[in-house]
């Protein structure tokens, strides 16, 4: 009927099979279930006919409404061709399927580019053959989404997997300054009896291989069977680890172990050995296990030993000790060499006739500008002698080494008369108390037997202190005073280091009177005070140390109690030594920096007296360990324990307490003092450094 229809008003009944047309009355009468159809089997409206994207099959799947179009007439087939033309000129413009199947294009477009796929994904291509359009145009737009989306993805994973990796390596590769610092070699160990105030014998030096240098102390002990009132002892030298403070090794001696110095070098040993030095031993032993190499016997020893120059052209250095006589003759004081290859004594001891009273000096060795070497030592007054002299006073020989026969007319001229062997360095009627060289850390590392801490202390102008008050310098060129300062009794060595910027070695010195300590820093070049500062606190025993760090300056270290502020006005004679004594009396270690000269950093504190102290570096770590031997007393009648105790300075500065000598308020008209996060700031960027051993600029 509806092909009858078609042919009455001449209109196309069919679809083309070449064209892709549609019957405009077949399509308007379904068009409400055809769209519904649609809907439910989302077939694309993109002008190509519903038949083409279901291929033979899709008349079953439509109920049978494209089957009245397939089954018409073929007669009917020739009239719809030839009236084709003719419809198409009387639309004024396209079709309302045109149009419908152009939204259906959009809409499938933007909800899902992959429903369009070529004829193949829904059944093949149809029968009319008008599938290639749709197919190229949908399968470009696939592909161009596809692109699109894998570019997205690229720029956000691969920002995301580069910012992962950096965040990995950075874990890995630097380390965590808080675990860092719990990493920082901390211990402390009890050693023995405390034995008083009087300081054991202390050295550092790597034992154990891990470029670390370790602690060897000498030990007194009570035996396990003993009673301490019965008086048996043992004494003994122990090597411990600077890293875990464990025993790597311990030697038995016969009597208390006076000095420990380390560094001798031998010809036959693979690594420097350390020599243990008590009243009448002599002692060589291996640097890692503690064996004996070679014992030498004497008597009365007095001093430690001094490296020398190698006396005997072997290619060793020789050593020379101070020893008194066996009938404890006061007024003599002997000089005795020894052979660093053999152990044994180069002809016999020296014997000097000393009529000055005091405290042994040196003996030193120093080396004149001219190359010539004397040996310094004195009791009270300071004497030099020729090394030459002693040599062939000792053996009647002349050095084998030409070097050693050398004399240095301008010293030699300092004699008083040609047939005196001596040179006067220093000769008062106030006692020497104090004579060191002019080079800084020399009061940590004064017992080092190694070749290189002794080439600069040979060579140095010298600190001199005499009459317990006075602190001069000499100069080694010509004997005489730079400059002298004068303070009250100084009760500890000095300790050179570096608080102003003009590149000379400045003096640290302690002194107390009526329970009140004072501490001072003199400047090396003029004899000019620096810096001052009062300290509740009894007579110091034990010496400060100076630091070298990474501003060029050194850092101070040193013992007292709480610090006197001057805006507090407290009288000196407030403070008894007898008052103190009632409470225990709380030590604590101070840092100075010459950047921040009004304020100390308190890095511990203890009721134990220090009685002695090293300072061992870390190179690697810029950092160091500041050793401490102690002596801590007990409530009952037993002796105290001896207790050492190693303590990172960096992990010490950033746990340090801020202590301002002066008060927190701002003076009228003066400079703002630093706040607290500048000082902390200040003082947690600080590394310490080996000291660079520099002589004084005269020598120059």
């Amino acid at each position: 009927m509806a092909a009858a229809l078609s042919r009455a008003l001449k209109l196309p009944g069919k679809k083309g099979s070449e064209l892709g047309e549609y019957d405009p009355l077949t399509q308007a009468d379904s068009e409400d279930e055809s769209e519904e159809d649609d809907l439910v089997l989302n077939y694309p409206r993109n002008g190509l006919g519903r038949d083409s994207c279901l291929g033979a099959g899709s008349s079953q799947l439509r109920g049978g409404r494209s089957g009245r179009l397939v089954g018409a007439e073929d007669e009917a087939q020739e009239d719809e061709e030839e009236e084709l033309d003719e419809w198409r000129e009387r639309l004024p413009s396209k079709s309302r399927q045109d149009r419908d199947d152009m939204k259906g294009t959009q809409y499938w477009s933007h909800r899902d580019p992959g429903r369009d796929r070529p004829g193949e994904d829904r059944g093949g291509p149809g029968p009319m053959g008008g599938a290639g359009l749709g197919v190229h145009s949908t399968d470009a737009e696939e592909k161009r989404m596809r692109v699109k989306h894998a570019v997205r993805s690229a720029f956000f994973l691969v920002p995301l997997v580069c910012a992962a990796m950096l965040v990995l390596l950075c874990a890995f590769l630097i380390p965590c300054q808080k675990g860092t610092l719990g990493k920082r070699p901390q211990w402390e160990r009890a050693l023995g009896d405390a034995g008083g105030v009087t300081p054991p014998a202390l050295a550092l030096w790597d034992t154990d291989g891990d470029s670390v240098e370790d602690v060897i102390l000498g030990v007194t002990e009570w035996s396990n069977d003993t009673h301490p009132m019965q008086g048996n002892k043992i004494y003994s030298a122990v090597a411990l680890s600077a890293v875990s403070g464990q025993v790597l090794w311990r030697k038995v001696m016969r009597e208390t172990v006076m000095y420990i110095q380390c560094g001798l070098q031998f010809s036959t040993q693979p690594s420097p050995v350390v020599l243990l030095i008590s009243k009448s031993i002599l002692m060589l032993v291996n640097n890692t296990s503690g064996e004996t190499l070679r014992t030498v016997q004497l008597k009365n020893i007095e001093s430690q030993a001094v490296l020398l120059p190698d006396l005997q052209g072997d290619s060793v250095p020789d050593l020379l000790i101070a020893t008194l006589p066996a009938d404890d003759a006061a007024s003599d004081l002997f000089l005795t060499l020894i052979s660093g290859l053999t152990g044994a004594k180069l002809g016999h001891p020296v014997p000097f006739n000393l009529t000055g009273q005091g405290k042994l000096i040196g003996p030193l060795l120093h080396e004149t500008q001219q190359g010539a070497y004397y040996i310094l030592f004195g009791l009270g007054n300071v004497e030099a002698i020729s090394l030459c002299d002693i040599y062939i006073r000792a053996t009647g020989e002349l050095p084998i080494t030409p070097a050693l026969r050398k004399k240095d007319p301008g010293w030699e001229g300092l004699k008083k008369t040609n047939s005196s062997s001596f040179i006067h360095i220093y000769r008062g009627s106030e006692r020497v108390e104090f004579l060191l060289p002019l080079v800084a850390g020399f009061g940590n590392n004064h017992n080092s037997l190694d070749t290189g801490s002794n080439l600069n202390s040979t060579r140095s102008d010298w600190v001199l202190v005499y009459g317990s008050s006075k602190l001069s310098v000499l100069r080694q060129k010509d004997i005489r005073k730079e400059w002298t300062f004068n303070s009250a009794p100084i009760h500890s060595q000095p300790a050179p280091g570096h608080f102003n910027d003009d590149a000379i070695l400045d003096l640290f010195i302690q002194h107390s009177a009526n329970g009140i300590m004072k501490a001072q820093i003199v400047d090396g070049a003029n004899g000019h005070l620096l810096w001052s500062a009062e300290f509740v606190c009894p007579r110091p025993v034990l010496e400060p140390s100076a630091i070298s760090t990474s501003t060029g300056q050194s850092a101070f270290l040193f013992w007292a109690s709480d610090p006197i502020k001057a805006q507090k006005n407290i009288t000196k004679t407030t403070v008894a030594p007898g008052v103190a004594a009632a409470e225990p009396l709380i030590r604590k270690l101070f840092l100075l920096h010459p950047a921040h000269p009004k304020i100390l950093l308190e890095l511990s504190s203890t009721t134990d007296a220090a009685v002695t102290s090293a300072v061992s570096y870390q190179e690697h770590q810029r950092d160091a360990s500041y050793v401490t031997v102690s002596s801590r007393p007990t409530p009952y009648s037993e002796p105290g324990a001896r207790i050492v105790k190693s303590m990172s300075l960096k992990a010490a500065v950033a746990k340090g307490q801020i202590v301002r000598l002066e008060e927190s308020n701002k003076p009228p008209g003066g400079a703002v003092k630093p706040g607290a996060y500048e000082v902390n700031k200040f003082f947690r960027g600080l590394s310490f450094k080996r000291q660079v051993r520099k002589t004084h600029v005269g020598d120059m």
